[in-house]
């Protein structure tokens, strides 16, 4: 299953829970879900305002510029 991520943010949001420090996944996709993996860091190199497409192997293609 293909998805489709509009990516707002540049990496994971963190959240100070109780006495840990918890990431919460701001790209989509983590396949930890709602907690950060470190996918986003295939993430890194893509164009603002642009739209992609990962795939469940983590290939992206650009659906819209």
């Amino acid at each position: 299953m293909a998805r489709i991520v509009k990516k707002e943010a540049h990496g994971p949001i963190e959240i100070k829970a109780s006495d840990k420090n918890v990431s919460i996944c701001a790209c989509g996709l983590s396949k930890n879900q709602p907690f950060c993996d470190g996918s986003h860091k295939m993430t890194l190199d893509e164009e603002d305002g642009v739209t992609y497409r990962y795939d469940d192997h983590g290939h992206r293609e650009k659906i819209q510029e």
